[in-house]
């Protein structure tokens, strides 16, 4: 295992057209690569932004029709390097998609997926709505996969308010978490790097935040702001609003430093009432 990491987070302004959007993404993930990235995170809904749940059902595809599947594939393998896919909308039914997480090896191969757990349902003080249950089935399990570096937590958005989440991809093994997102820009600028850092703090854990950013069909926004936070809430590289990426190098035994120093994991308990 390798204790030195060059991580990147790329920041997208996606569209409602799955082809733009990889190409897009694809061009961010080959210049991280150039500058020595090895592991690069994409955010939340990679593929394809919709001005509706109805309208990303409409043209959400299967996960053995996808494309971005085999484009990730052959785009990690080329590059020599691994690639999380922040989420990608996978058709499951006629009426739902799963908000899906996918990690690719730098051989190509798909070694991890996960679902996004929990629901961004929600009514916001300005009025802004969001009902993301009424067309994604919630997955049912956390997913730390193995990488050259340690354990690699997986999280999609919403999920970075359920703390207990983190706390237990940590006690299972991550060493690393990834929070790619979707975040609105009020909830963006009250919570994004608090939480980031939050979450980085109290487990003891690297995070990699990459984020979309800018209006999106309909005229939502989104906050934008990329993070790499370190295992003591350092923040290591953070974005702007434009997209890009950002990267930083992980020294991992940071990681084990900050956990001794503060063994808050160890620490955890259940409450009786």
């Amino acid at each position: 295992m390798s204790n030195i990491l060059k991580a990147a987070c790329v920041q997208m302004n996606s569209g409602p057209v799955i082809e733009e959007n990889l190409k897009a993404a694809g061009a961010f993930v080959r210049a991280a690569a150039a500058e020595g990235a090895q592991l690069i995170v994409t955010p939340e809904n990679t593929c394809h932004i919709r001005a509706s749940g109805e309208k990303k059902l409409a043209s959400a595809q299967p996960e053995e029709t996808h494309p971005a599947l085999p484009f990730f594939a052959a785009l990690a393998k080329e590059l020599g390097v691994w690639i999380l896919v922040g989420s990608i909308a996978v058709k499951i039914s006629e009426k739902q998609v799963a908000n899906r997480s996918l990690l690719f090896s730098a051989a190509g191969e798909l070694v991890a997926a996960y679902d996004k757990i929990h629901m961004f349902d929600v009514d916001l003080p300005t009025g802004e709505s969001h009902r993301e249950s009424e067309t994604v089935r919630p997955g049912d399990k956390a997913v730390v996969a193995g990488t050259p570096w340690g354990g690699l937590g997986l999280s999609i958005c919403y999920d970075l308010r359920f703390p207990r989440l983190y706390a237990d991809l940590a006690k299972a093994g991550a060493v690393l978490l990834a929070t790619p997102a979707a975040f609105t820009v009020p909830t963006g600028r009250a919570h994004w790097e608090i939480l980031q850092r939050a979450r980085a703090i109290e487990t003891g854990s690297f995070v990699l935040a990459a984020a979309q950013t800018g209006e999106y069909e309909g005229g939502g926004r989104t906050y934008g702001h990329s993070m790499i936070v370190g295992p003591w809430g350092e923040v290591l590289a953070q974005a702007g609003e434009e997209t890009g990426f950002i990267t930083a190098e992980l020294d991992i035994t940071a990681v084990q430093k900050a956990r001794t120093a503060i063994p808050a994991l160890q620490h955890d308990c259940d409450y009786a009432f």
